[in-house]
């Protein structure tokens, strides 16, 4: 098998994959047990050593956050004809294409979109995705991200596109915002396939200049694309609303419990145009007509697209796509529906707002960009002798999980519609304690 495909060794079929990151020596595996009594015992001890967001305070955000998942949505996706459902075809389909159309509409109707993918792994794999599509639309290899971005998602996408694409980071501006003369300047070249922008963005700011990024894109013949937090898009205007031309992001607040690296499903959304829809490498599930006149079922839109159909020839691989999550989403939304999800929206915002004023209020304590619009996260720079990270520990002491640091004094802090005042005000509490 080597030999026909022209390998010395299968150690050149990893070569991609940096050393860093490799283990370079066995797994650290415990001895064989060899029932399933000392296995459930094993595993047991090892989740006992957990502590988990529903048993602290937890301030955590940064991509995956703690929401109110209704008893209801856990009931039906737990039915058997979802949960076990492992890739569906029409022959033995028993509502699950059905409910991932609805789960399309759904996230169209909230998106001001028309077509809205199955899900893929996650957020960063549709932000990677969505970017790949620009590239193939416009021809061009330059990829602009003018906001704060996670740099665990920089470095998933850097990965993804890189045998294609040159990303560029632009700097921010004053504020946490997006500079536009320093975008202007990177688009004069002309040869920029996206200028990618996020709403709320890394430092959880809505950025103004949002609907000017539009603008200065299509200017320059480059896409706008935009990753946006839907649980957001009850109170801030979706993507679509302020010119852009793919919207992507994580549906991980919408009904999905928080676990170790998940739960997550990659959503990407585009108007109804062919140049748009012919570059979706994923499955999109839409209305056939059946052998019987005037009956509908549901099945898959423009299967030729994917690898599913042309295998290797495929513009890009799809594996296993994350769809039990979509129906979860799909759950969700149908539950909330549109004034739902403005509550919940308000909600957020309203203790963003009450947790940043809060907390400046704190000696040692500063929360930088703090007149900026916010939704859920927000940074918090302590300014006394220890670091966010010394902070961190002492609020894990008193039972509360504080931010991700993000460097010596900076630290990013969130909050949902879970967090009442009396939790903000318990940290505030602490952190005045310990800066004491």
């Amino acid at each position: 098998m080597l030999a026909a495909v022209g390998a010395a060794s299968t150690e050149e079929f990893y070569a991609d994959v940096p050393e860093s990151i490799r283990l370079r020596r066995p797994l650290d595996l415990p001895a064989a047990l060899r029932s399933e009594a000392e296995l459930v015992r094993h595993v047991g001890a090892l989740l006992a050593r957990n502590t988990g967001t529903e048993d602290a305070l937890s301030f955590l955000g940064a991509g995956c956050y703690r929401h109110h998942v209704p008893a209801v949505v856990d009931e039906v996706i737990n039915r058997s004809e979802f949960l076990t459902a492992y890739a569906g075809e029409p022959y033995e389909d028993h509502g699950r294409f059905q409910a991932l159309w609805e789960y399309q509409s759904l996230m169209g109707e909230l998106l001001e979109m028309d077509v809205v993918n199955v899900p893929a792994y996650d957020g960063f794999q549709a932000s990677a995705t969505a970017l790949r599509m620009a590239g193939r639309i416009t021809g061009r290899r330059r990829l602009l991200l003018v906001t704060a971005l996670d740099p665990d998602k920089l470095s998933k996408v850097d990965d993804y596109v890189r045998p294609v694409h040159d990303l560029v980071v632009v700097p921010g501006g004053a504020g946490g915002r997006a500079d536009l003369d320093a975008v202007r300047a990177e688009l004069a070249a002309g040869d920029v396939a996206a200028v990618y922008a996020e709403a709320p963005s890394y430092l959880g700011i809505v950025d103004p200049a949002l609907p000017e990024l539009a603008g200065l894109a299509h200017e320059a013949g480059a896409l706008y694309v935009v990753g946006c937090n839907p649980i957001s898009l009850g109170v801030v205007a979706p993507p679509a609303a302020y010119g852009a031309d793919i919207a992507c992001g994580d549906i991980q607040p919408l009904g999905l419990h928080l676990a170790y690296g998940g739960l997550n499903g990659g959503f990407i959304a585009t108007h109804d145009e062919e140049r748009f829809v012919a570059e979706f490498p994923s499955r999109l599930f839409g209305l056939a007509p059946t052998a019987v006149e005037g009956e509908y079922g549901f099945g898959d839109v423009a299967y030729e697209r994917t690898s599913f159909a042309v295998r290797e020839e495929g513009k890009e691989w799809v594996g296993t796509a994350a769809a039990l999550n979509g129906i979860t989403a799909g759950v969700y939304l149908a539950l909330m529906g549109p004034q739902g999800m403005r509550e919940i929206g308000q909600t957020i915002m309203a203790n963003t707002r009450y947790a940043i004023r809060r907390l400046a209020e704190v000696p040692g304590v500063e929360v930088p960009y703090a007149d900026a619009p916010h939704f859920a996260d927000f940074t918090v720079r302590f300014t006394g002798a220890r670091t966010a990270a010394e902070v961190g520990d002492a609020l894990l002491e008193r039972g509360i999980f504080g931010g991700r640091v993000l460097s010596p004094a900076d630290a990013l802090y969130c909050v949902t519609e879970v967090h009442g005042k009396d939790d903000i005000d318990r940290l505030a509490t602490a952190l005045q304690e310990i800066a004491k």
